[in-house]
C-alpha cells in the first residue's frame, strides 16, 4: 500500500509545477498589459491637452481650398457680395547682397486672418451713388493734421507742401528725428516709373531707401549711398511652391516675406504704386498684421476699374474699398495729405461720374508708431 502512495506521488508534484507555470504566465501577460495601458495612457491625454486653433475662416471668400498642401500659397479672388450684409464682426536672385540686407530674425507671427470685415452699407439702397460719396468724402477729408510735410521742411520750417508723394515730419510722429539719425527706412514699391524725385531726395537726407521695381536690370544694387534698387515686385501672395522650385529665382513676394527675408523688421515709410494691385497688396497688410511695422503709409491708389482679383457690383467694390480704409482706421492710421491727380483720366469704376479722378495720392501716419 505504502509503495502505491509512492507511485502516485510524483503526478501531483508534477500538476504543481504546471500550475505555477501557468500562474507565472499569467502574471506576466498581466504585467504587460498594464505596462501597455500605461503608455497607452501617458501619451494620449496629453496630445489632448494641447490647444488646437480656435478660430475658422469665414466668410464667403479667401477661405483655403480643400486639400491643400500645407504651406502652399492660395490664389484667390476678393468676391464682394452685394446680396445681404456682411455677418457681424466681420527675376533676379532672392538673397541679397552682403551689406544690403543681412537676416536679423523673424519677429514673431499672429495667426492669420482670411477676411477683411466689411463696413455696413452706406444706406439702405445699397447702391452705387450711396458707396461711391462716402468713399470719396473719407479719402478727400484729412483726420489728422500735419504741420510739416515732405524732406524740404526739414531745413526750413515752410508752409507744408502738396506734392503727391508727402511724409509727415512733425517731432511727435518720429521721423523727422529718424531721418536727422540717419536711421530711418523708406520701402518704395513701384512699376518701372521714372520719377524716382522722392525716393533720391530721401536717400539725400540720410534715409536708407529701397526701391523695388522688377524691371530693373540687375538683382540688388546699390545706386548711391543710401538708395538701393532690387529686382522684386510686391505681390499680394508668394509663389506657390511648385512655381517656386522650377523658379528658384522667381522675383515676387509678400511684403511680409521681403521684411525676413531682409532681416528688417520695421519701415519708417511705405510708398506705393502698383497700377491697381494696390487693393490686394494692403489687404494682405492688413490681414497679416504687416501694418504695425510701418510708421508712414503713402498710396496711389486707381478708381477707374476694381482692381486685380476683386470682383461683384460697383457698389459692393466700393464698400470693399472703403472697408479696407476703415481697417487701417482701427489700426491707428490717420489720413493727413489727399492728393487728386486732376491729370488723369476723370473716370469712377469707368463711369464719368462724380466728379472724381481716376487717381489719387493718399498717405497716412500711424500714430502709435516709436
Amino acid at each position: 500500500m505504502g509503495s502505491a502512495m509512492a507511485r502516485e506521488r510524483p503526478p501531483r508534484r508534477g500538476c504543481g509545477t504546471l500550475r505555477r507555470c501557468l500562474l507565472g504566465a499569467a502574471l506576466l501577460l498581466g504585467l504587460r498589459l498594464c505596462a501597455d495601458l500605461r503608455r497607452a495612457g501617458s501619451g494620449s491625454p496629453a496630445r489632448s491637452a494641447l490647444p488646437g486653433p480656435a478660430w475658422r475662416p469665414r466668410g464667403p471668400h479667401l477661405q483655403p481650398a480643400p486639400g491643400s498642401p500645407r504651406g502652399a500659397s492660395r490664389r484667390q479672388v476678393t468676391y464682394v457680395r452685394s446680396g445681404r450684409p456682411a455677418p457681424p464682426g466681420g527675376g533676379g536672385s532672392g538673397t541679397p547682397e552682403p551689406g544690403c540686407c543681412a537676416p536679423r530674425g523673424r519677429p514673431r507671427q499672429k495667426g492669420p486672418r482670411w477676411h477683411i470685415d466689411l463696413q455696413p452699407w452706406a444706406g439702405p439702397a445699397q447702391s452705387l451713388d450711396e458707396e461711391a460719396w462716402r468713399f470719396l468724402r473719407y479719402i478727400s477729408t484729412a483726420q489728422i493734421a500735419c504741420n510739416h510735410m515732405n524732406t524740404d521742411s526739414l531745413a526750413t520750417d515752410s508752409s507744408p507742401t502738396h506734392k503727391p508723394w508727402s511724409v509727415c515730419l512733425d517731432d511727435r510722429f518720429n521721423l523727422a528725428h529718424q531721418i536727422r539719425n540717419k536711421q530711418c527706412r523708406l520701402y518704395s514699391l513701384g512699376l518701372g516709373s521714372d520719377d524716382t524725385h522722392f525716393e533720391v531726395s530721401m536717400a539725400n537726407n540720410g534715409c536708407e531707401v529701397h526701391r523695388f521695381d522688377p524691371s530693373v536690370k540687375s538683382a540688388h544694387v546699390l545706386e548711391s549711398q543710401h538708395l538701393w534698387y532690387h529686382r522684386l515686385s510686391i505681390d499680394w501672395r508668394d509663389p506657390h511652391p511648385a512655381v517656386a522650385a522650377q523658379k528658384p529665382h522667381s522675383n515676387t513676394r509678400k511684403l511680409g516675406s521681403i521684411l525676413n527675408e531682409f532681416g528688417h523688421h520695421k519701415i519708417d515709410v511705405l510708398k506705393a504704386d502698383l497700377e491697381s494691385a494696390e487693393w490686394k497688396v494692403l489687404e494682405n497688410l492688413i490681414l497679416e498684421d504687416v501694418l504695425e511695422r510701418i510708421g508712414q503709409l503713402i498710396f496711389e491708389i486707381h478708381l477707374h476699374w476694381p482692381g486685380f482679383e476683386v470682383s461683384g457690383s460697383d457698389s459692393s467694390v466700393v464698400r470693399f474699398w472703403y472697408s479696407l480704409l476703415k481697417e487701417l482706421e482701427q489700426k491707428d492710421f490717420r489720413l493727413f495729405h489727399s492728393y487728386k491727380d486732376l491729370s488723369k483720366p476723370q473716370l469712377f469704376l469707368k463711369k464719368d461720374i462724380f466728379n472724381a479722378s481716376s487717381c489719387y495720392t493718399l498717405s497716412w501716419v500711424n500714430t502709435r508708431w516709436k
